[in-house]
């Protein structure tokens, strides 16, 4: 997205530079002289409360810590099949507006490949190269207003669809892992860089996926195998 955003803008001046051959340079601006800062007033540091000793007879709890990968949730095979279907809905519901902006997209890698191939010609031609440079400018302000609509219309339903099937996973894992014993969960697919070592018993993904969809049964479609 972003070199479609900006490819116009370096070809807009490329084509004003071509055009601009020969124009009266502007003056140069008097630089402003920098007004010399006021020094700041020092502050009194105030005295540092004196720390309480912790009472050094405290006990520390037995900690058991699990690993669970978030970004298997969405698999479509071997994850949570109602977290699947409710995302699944959303993305159906704006399939074909989504379609409208990859249209859109095409149109504008389309056009700033034709203003390149203009450019590298022996003689440009000026009056075509600004015509598609034109017709970019409007298709790009309509693909940015269309696709801010569609972000914001998917935010709204996300909350809708998804969103209570996410606070259910969450209600749900804690109490798998209350159940189990677990003190502390981490999700590796956050973390996974900083895990140098783990057994593989630590790991209670598919446990948990398991344990989730035999208590709460797909309603939708069942995925494509």
């Amino acid at each position: 997205m972003n070199r479609i955003r900006f490819v116009f803008a370096a070809l807009t001046f490329a084509v004003l530079a071509a055009i601009s051959v020969g124009a009266q340079t502007r003056p140069q601006t008097v630089a402003r002289p920098t007004p010399t800062p006021l020094p700041r007033p020092t502050a009194t540091p105030l005295p540092r409360p004196v720390a309480t000793p912790a009472p050094l007879n405290v006990s520390v709890p037995e900690s058991r810590i699990a690993l669970v990968d978030t970004g298997m949730f969405g698999d479509e095979k071997n994850g949570i099949f109602r977290y699947i279907d409710a995302a699944n809905v959303v993305s159906r519901e704006f399939q074909p507006r989504t379609a409208e902006l990859r249209n859109l997209e095409a149109r504008l890698n389309t056009l700033a490949n034709e203003i390149q191939t203009l450019m590298k010609a022996p003689a440009p031609d000026q009056r075509a190269i600004q015509a598609k440079q034109t017709e970019g400018e409007r298709l790009q302000q309509e693909f940015n207003t269309k696709k801010d609509r569609l972000d914001e219309d998917v935010s709204k339903r996300y909350q809708q669809i998804v969103s209570p099937v996410s606070k259910q996973i969450g209600a749900a894992l804690d109490q798998f892992a209350r159940q189990r014993g677990i003190t502390m969960t981490l999700d590796t697919s956050k973390l996974l860089p900083a895990i140098l070592t783990a057994l593989p018993a630590v790991d209670v993904t598919q446990a948990f996926i398991a344990d989730f969809n035999s208590k709460n049964p797909r309603t939708g479609s069942p995925p494509r195998p």
